[in-house]
């Protein structure tokens, strides 16, 4: 069976992907080719999904016909680069695969300068995506077609929710939703701290804290309520909720956390450089 979709590093991220993507129907074992350099790796895809293995990054863009996901360490990427530079030439003559890059701080013009007249796509998943509730932003090179963007709309509705911005949005997107999970788990502690403070068990406060704030992300999510109509919705007058706003409030709770998404996106306008 012809390989259709090519997974260049064997990673966590990269993992999550092919996972829904085979479980979903998307691609077929047999149309997959992954390439790893640990032989470890390479013997759990095997037996867990049952794709074809490689240590050879070229055999993966040489064979794949429809998608390349680069899913290495962005520190790699030179080389990877150009190891591959050899056979892009009788790629694009024989075929021309898409691109998608989830390698952080990686542009544009580093990928296209990479691969030549082929089409590609930059990508930015966050963590959640490994249990399919993750938030992908996508920015289009220069090659990408209206097919090229169904393709990458596909891969990553898989694990979750999809949106295109421009590319001079990425570190944005970094600073909010892909260092962002960072932020909410730090939030879950603290109010499973607060929860025990006020003399609840460990166990329970951080079951409370947890489910707390997955279900009113739920019910936001559901609902399309906008978080100050929810807000208002379980503030009673004189009540408990705007006696413990009255303190986030004087904590510069909610500035904390704008300067926070700031100051992420501007260290990874840093790194990009």
């Amino acid at each position: 069976m012809t390989t259709k979709f090519g997974l260049i590093g064997g990673g966590v991220m990269g993992e999550a992907l092919l996972s829904r993507l085979i479980a979903r129907g998307v691609y077929q074992p047999s149309e997959v080719i992954v390439s790893e350099p640990q032989p470890a790796r390479q013997n759990f895809f095997k037996q867990q999904y049952d794709v074809n293995v490689t240590a050879d990054n070229r055999l993966v863009l040489a064979q794949s016909r429809e998608v390349v996901l680069l899913a290495v360490k962005p520190q790699v990427f030179s080389a990877i680069a150009q190891e591959l530079a050899e056979i892009i030439e009788i790629t694009v003559k024989e075929n021309s695969p898409l691109v998608i890059s989830i390698l952080a701080g990686v542009t544009l013009n580093q990928l296209e300068a990479a691969f030549p007249q082929l089409p590609v796509i930059r990508a930015m998943p966050n963590t959640p995506a490994t249990v399919g509730a993750g938030m992908t932003a996508i920015c289009l090179g220069a090659y990408t077609t209206v097919k090229h963007q169904q393709i990458a709309q596909q891969i990553f509705t898989a694990v979750g929710e999809v949106v295109e911005v421009a590319e001079g949005l990425m570190d944005a997107v970094t600073g909010l939703s892909g260092s962002g999970p960072a932020y909410v788990a730090l939030m879950v502690e603290a109010l499973a701290d607060g929860g025990v403070a006020a003399g609840l068990p460990r166990a329970i406060a951080n079951q409370l804290a947890l489910q707390t704030v997955l279900g009113t992300a739920t019910l936001l999510h559901e609902s399309k309520m906008h978080p100050a109509e929810l807000k208002d919705r379980v503030t009673s007058p004189g009540g408990t909720t705007i006696a413990g706003i009255t303190q986030l409030e004087k904590a510069a709770f909610r500035s904390a956390l704008i300067q926070a998404v700031k100051a992420a996106t501007e260290r990874s306008q840093e790194l990009g450089k």
